[in-house]
């Protein structure tokens, strides 16, 4: 269990009516576990689409939005930097969770360690047919003529996609779907950072990388598909624990 002093991270629950497991995980894990942390950062993919905060109008995410207030109500800090299934989450959902939007990466001083928060995605450049959507949801434009459609149509849009993902996953060399080491040494040049924290992958690890001669962390966070699972740091490091 957490303590008062542990900032906790989590990413890829993919929530949805569809998949009650993870939902009664995340449910459990706000009541049992973070309501006594000191933060909580949830770092992409939390839901398994949002395509616009006026999706709000649906009780599920209604409910998750509730849950996530009580842990602000109590003192718990709560950040939310975007994945690829919701990066358009906005202000709106923002102020129904009470919790605070952070760009993707965000340095954070975490415990007096600089640590950089990212979802993962953008580490993955072998990936190149995805590095180019990736780029094309993340214009403003694109986003701004794609949020001006009827609710129903861009729900549509978002269930085509996520199947044409996952054959797209099936055709492809597991590699090219995990991060690039490059990528990993380029954003720690930029940063100058001791610790990266981040998702995506689905592949749980601590990695260790020397880099002037110190060691660089890079924790990865488990998905819920099956069981849940997040990273606790405090003062003296962090742990990935599983939950429940």
């Amino acid at each position: 269990m957490s303590t008062p002093a542990d900032a906790l991270f989590i990413s890829d629950l993919h929530l949805t009516p569809e998949r009650p497991l993870p939902v009664q995980l995340f449910h459990r894990f706000i009541t049992e576990v973070a309501r006594n942390a000191q933060a909580l950062y949830i770092l992409g993919d939390f839901f398994e689409a949002w395509v616009g905060d006026d999706h709000l109008t649906d009780h599920f995410n209604q409910d998750l939005a509730e849950a996530l207030r009580t842990l602000s109500t109590r003192g718990v800090a709560v950040f939310f930097l975007p994945g690829n299934r919701d990066f358009l989450v906005g202000a709106d959902f923002a102020k129904a969770a009470g919790l605070t939007l952070l760009a993707d990466p965000t340095r954070i001083d975490l415990f007096k360690v600089p640590t950089l928060l990212a979802h993962g995605d953008q580490f993955c450049t072998d990936d190149i047919a995805y590095q180019t959507f990736r780029a094309q949801v993340r214009d403003p434009t694109w986003q701004q003529h794609f949020l001006a459609q009827p609710l129903s149509q861009r729900l549509a849009f978002a269930a085509a996609l996520r199947d044409r993902s996952e054959q797209a996953k099936a055709d492809k060399k597991p590699e090219i779907m995990d991060v690039n080491d490059m990528a990993i040494r380029a954003v720690l040049d930029t940063f100058l950072v001791k610790r990266i924290i981040h998702g995506h992958t689905h592949r749980p690890a601590r990695h260790a990388t020397t880099v002037n001669g110190q060691i660089v962390e890079r924790w990865v966070l488990p998905d819920w598909y099956e069981t849940g699972g997040y990273l606790a740091c405090d003062a003296r490091g962090c742990r990935l624990l599983s939950f429940p």
